[in-house]
């Protein structure tokens, strides 16, 4: 367990699994005091049962990221446990694509409440207290898709361009918190098994052959968190080398 560096407390959203476990595991592996938060509390517990047993500071909560108030009761029991959040990695996200004209309506309502409205409770809950304290650092995942709109992606890529979107609104209004947009190319992951649009699946599993671990992304995302409070890593773009896309 490497705790040479500051240890911040770190809230990261979608923990359970992908970039999240990933991100959670590095960061508690660098002796950061992390709490997980996503809906299925089996997998969060397993993980953070793993990295205690390393010597890891890690704590636990259920979150659904499309509540508000969900999300202010996590910051609350992170502040509650570890103190001050220090950081928020807000990387819940859901990608259930499929062409417009499917009309799956239901889909694009949660795409919209889970990856922008999420982002937004999580900014929410940790603002005012950054703002008291003149510092802190709100990380949001967005996605090559926030950069580039391809079919049977367009409410997708609609949310990721919001993320964009408001990480630079964010960033403008403040000039004490730091804020990073990451947008991950392909990686291994679960999105792809929430497409019920079999033509976007199919689609989907050709797009996916050249994929990145999560660790790279967790890779990016340590290293926005460990730069001093006067540098503002604003965007990285994480792309598979061999991938066109």
């Amino acid at each position: 367990m490497n705790t040479q560096q500051t240890s911040k407390v770190i809230l990261v959203t979608g923990a359970s699994s992908g970039i999240g476990e990933a991100t959670a595991t590095r960061l508690v592996r660098q002796g950061h005091r992390v709490v997980l938060g996503a809906r299925r509390t089996e997998r969060l517990q397993a993980l953070a049962e793993r990295l205690r047993d390393e010597g890891g500071q890690v704590a636990y909560r259920a979150l659904d990221v499309t509540r508000l108030n969900d999300m202010q009761d996590f910051v609350a029991f992170a502040e509650a446990t570890f103190g001050p959040v220090d950081v928020v990695i807000n990387n819940a996200g859901v990608m259930p694509l499929s062409p417009l004209n499917a009309l799956k309506v239901d889909e694009w309502d949660r795409m919209i409440d889970v990856n922008v409205r999420g982002v937004l409770h999580g900014i929410a809950a940790v603002l005012p207290s950054m703002e008291a304290r003149g510092q802190g650092h709100v990380i949001n995942v967005s996605s090559i898709g926030g950069h580039a709109v391809s079919p049977s992606a367009a409410v997708y890529c609609a949310t990721k361009y919001a993320v964009r979107a408001i990480s630079d609104g964010l960033r403008q209004e403040t000039d004490s918190i730091r804020v990073t947009v990451v947008s991950p190319g392909v990686v291994e992951s679960e999105l792809a098994d929430t497409i019920s649009d079999t033509t976007a699946r199919d689609a989907m599993k050709a797009f996916r052959r050249i994929a990145l671990q999560p660790d790279a992304i967790a890779r990016a995302i340590a290293y926005a968190v460990e730069q001093p409070n006067d540098v503002d890593v604003s965007e990285l773009i994480v792309r598979p080398t061999a991938s066109p896309y």
